[in-house]
C-alpha cells in the first residue's frame, strides 16, 4: 500500500505537475515564466510575476532534480535561479521585490519577508542540489536580510513586512484576505521552513534561529486550549484572531517536526513531538466524510470556507503520513491514504495537467480561480509528491 502511494506520487509529479509546467508556462520570448494562467486555463502573457511564484518554481524543480536526477529539471531550477537574480534582486536595498512586470522591471516594491523566506528556500534547496556556491551565497545573505529587518528585539518573532529600504510600512498584510498585523503565524512558518533547509544545505549558523523559531511556535503561536495555531498577532503577541486553519495546522505539524528532526537533539524532539501530534489532531476538524480536508472555519463550526483547496489536501497528505512514518499511527496512514484517493479522484486535472485550485462543496472543480498564478505553484503539491518518493 505504501510502495502504492510512492509509484502513484512519482506519477503524478513526472507525469502531471512538472510536465504542466514545461509545456505551458514558460515564456521563451521574454524568459522566465509565465504571470497567470486562468481556471480555464486561458494564458495571460502580460500579467505581473509574482516572488512567490518564482521562488517556488525554483525550489520546486531544485527539488525535483535533487531527487530525481533529470537534466530538464537542472535546466529549469538553473534558468528560474538566473531569471531571479537579474529581475528581482533589489541591487540597492538587497533583498528581492515583491513583484516585476511581464518584461521584468520592477513593480511592487515591497519587502514581504514571506517572500524572502521563499527566496531563501529556493536558493538553499538549489545550493543542495548542485552544490552551488552562488545559490548558498544568496541565501546567506536572504538569511542575514531576515535577521537583521524582520526580527523584534524587544519581543521576538518576525515582523511581516517593510518598505523596499527596510522602513516601516503601514500595511503589512500578505494578501488582500489577510488581516493587517504586524506578526502572522504563516511568515513564521515559512521562515522556520527555509531556515530548516539551510541548515540541511550545511549552514550551522540557522540552527539557533531555528531553535528560536520552535519556542516561538509552541509558546506564543500554539493556542493552549484548542491546539490550533493561531494566526495574527500584535507586536507583544496578543491573539489577534480566532479563526483556526486546518490546513495550517497539518502543514505546521510536519514542518516543526522536520525542524526538530533537523536539529537533531533530544530535548527539542521531546519538547516538540506532543506538539506536532496535538496539532495534527486538531487539524481533523477539518477533515471531511469523504478523506478531504476543508481549509478554515470559526470555533463555533460556522464560516467555514468549504471548498477543498488543493495546497490543504497535499498537506494533509504529507502531515498524516509523518505521523505514520515516525509514530507508528496506522490510522494517521488511513487518512493519508483517503485523502490521496480523494485527490486522484477529484482535484486532478487530467484534461490540462496541474491541480484545480481547489473543488467545490458540490464536487465541482473551481474554475474561477488561477490555474498557475501568482499564489498557484507546483510548490504544495510538487513537494507532497517528493515527501512521498523519499519517505
Amino acid at each position: 500500500m505504501v510502495k502504492n502511494l510512492s509509484r502513484e506520487a512519482y506519477e503524478c509529479l513526472t507525469q502531471n505537475i512538472l510536465p504542466f509546467w514545461l509545456n505551458n508556462m514558460l515564456d521563451t520570448k521574454r524568459g522566465g515564466w509565465y504571470g497567470q494562467m486562468t481556471g480555464r486555463c486561458q494564458l495571460i502573457e502580460d500579467a505581473p510575476r509574482g516572488a512567490i511564484l518564482y521562488a517556488r518554481l525554483l525550489w520546486t524543480f531544485s527539488a525535483a532534480y535533487r531527487v530525481l536526477k533529470k537534466p530538464e529539471y537542472l535546466r529549469t531550477a538553473t534558468m528560474t535561479k538566473d531569471y531571479i537574480l537579474e529581475h528581482f534582486v533589489d541591487r540597492e536595498y538587497g533583498g528581492t521585490f515583491w513583484s516585476v512586470t511581464a518584461d521584468g522591471l520592477p513593480l511592487d516594491t515591497k519587502k514581504q519577508f514571506y517572500a524572502q523566506g521563499f527566496m531563501l528556500y529556493g536558493f538553499s534547496e538549489y545550493a543542495r542540489a548542485t552544490g552551488d556556491k552562488e545559490a548558498l551565497s544568496v541565501s546567506l545573505q536572504l538569511f542575514d536580510i531576515i535577521e537583521s529587518h524582520a526580527w523584534d528585539n524587544e519581543f521576538g518573532g518576525y515582523i511581516e513586512a517593510c518598505q523596499r529600504d527596510w522602513q516601516p510600512i503601514a500595511d503589512m498584510r500578505l494578501s488582500a484576505k489577510d488581516e493587517n498585523y504586524p506578526k502572522s503565524q504563516n511568515t513564521h512558518l515559512h521562515i522556520i521552513e527555509p531556515y530548516t533547509n539551510l541548515l540541511k544545505a550545511g549552514i550551522d549558523a540557522a540552527a539557533p534561529a531555528i531553535e528560536r523559531l520552535i519556542s516561538l511556535f509552541t509558546d506564543h503561536i500554539l493556542n493552549p486550549e484548542s491546539h490550533h495555531l493561531d494566526l495574527f498577532f500584535s507586536m507583544d503577541w496578543k491573539r489577534m484572531s480566532t479563526t483556526e486553519s486546518y490546513g495550517h495546522d497539518i502543514e505546521c505539524s510536519w514542518l516543526l517536526h522536520e525542524a526538530a528532526l533537523a536539529l537533531g537533539r533530544t530535548d527539542i524532539l521531546n519538547k516538540v513531538e506532543p506538539v506536532v501530534r496535538e496539532v495534527a489532531k486538531a487539524s481533523e476538524k477539518g477533515l471531511q466524510p469523504d478523506g478531504s480536508m476543508l481549509y478554515e472555519g470559526e470555533p463555533d463550526g460556522t464560516h467555514f470556507d468549504r471548498d477543498r483547496h488543493w495546497w490543504v489536501q497535499a498537506e494533509a497528505v504529507v502531515g498524516f503520513f509523518n505521523l505514520y512514518q515516525h509514530f507508528g499511527d496506522k490510522a494517521a496512514l488511513d487518512k493519508a491514504l483517503h485523502c490521496w484517493q480523494y485527490i486522484k479522484d477529484h482535484l486532478i486535472d487530467r484534461t490540462h495537467g496541474e491541480w484545480y485550485w481547489s473543488i467545490r462543496d458540490d464536487g465541482s472543480p473551481n474554475l474561477d480561480d488561477d490555474h498557475a498564478g501568482f499564489w498557484k505553484c507546483p510548490y504544495h503539491n510538487g513537494r507532497m509528491c517528493l515527501e512521498l518518493i523519499e519517505k
